[in-house]
């Protein structure tokens, strides 16, 4: 593979991940990959019966309450400085799911709508830790019958985990729920004074959320030096 084929892959990979979903609160200081985050929705979508999944997007929430902007500005002050954006990032707040189906026929369209929605809501906060503010649904196709099965979708390979012997990462390593660590962003632990930066891999089944701020104690302990632990998420295993 020559050099310019290097970096046409390398950017593909990443263009591939998406943006970066702020996970929890700001306090919270962690992200999630978008791609790691769709293959949740798209199961939770997949498993509503008369739903045939299309595109699913995940952004910030154009518009939200005042009661919703008081409590992300007050959760803000004081943490966004220590828990700087990551590139490609987006800012704490709420997010909007925005998702087109297809519906096939025998149940009532908005009951079908309405399923789904609240499928795609638990998926995201209870399964992943995202903040949701909205859930818009465009149906794209009535359908007389489902399509044919066309069984399990693989996974896209993850990449390797890289070796290290950095302490930051071998703390994360031994929490419940890591399955690796990971470089598709950027290196596995990357160090600014006072600051940590890791990323990692969550075990499919575990709630992002939580393993994230259960890495974010285990490497402020192991890493005392650091006042703000940044948890990148880029892959569900």
């Amino acid at each position: 593979m020559t050099t310019a084929e290097g970096w046409t892959t390398a950017v593909r990979e990443r263009l591939a991940l998406g943006r970066l979903l702020p996970l929890g609160a700001a306090a919270d200081g962690a992200w999630i990959t978008e791609r790691a985050a769709r293959t949740v929705l798209d199961g939770a979508a997949a498993a509503v019966r008369g739903v045939v999944p299309g595109e699913l997007r995940i952004g910030p929430a154009e518009e939200t309450t005042e009661e919703t902007a008081e409590r992300t500005t007050d959760e803000t002050i004081g943490v966004t400085e220590a828990f700087a954006v990551p590139p490609s990032g987006l800012p704490p707040g709420p997010l909007r799911i925005s998702a087109e189906f297809g519906a096939v026929a025998g149940r009532p369209l908005p009951e079908l709508s309405g399923e789904l929605r609240e499928a795609l809501r638990a998926a995201a906060e209870d399964g992943l830790g995202l903040v949701v503010a909205a859930v818009d649904l465009r149906v794209t196709d009535l359908l007389d019958s489902a399509p044919p099965p066309s069984g399990p979708t693989a996974p896209p390979p993850g990449r390797p985990s890289p070796a290290t012997d950095d302490p930051a990462a071998l703390a994360a390593l031994r929490v419940e729920g890591v399955a690796g660590v990971t470089d598709a962003l950027g290196p596995p632990v990357a160090l600014t004074p006072g600051r940590v930066r890791i990323e990692l891999a969550v075990t499919a089944g575990h709630r992002p959320l939580d393993v994230a701020r259960a890495v974010r104690n285990a490497v402020t302990a192991a890493t005392r030096e650091a006042t703000a632990v940044t948890v990148l998420i880029s892959e569900l295993r």
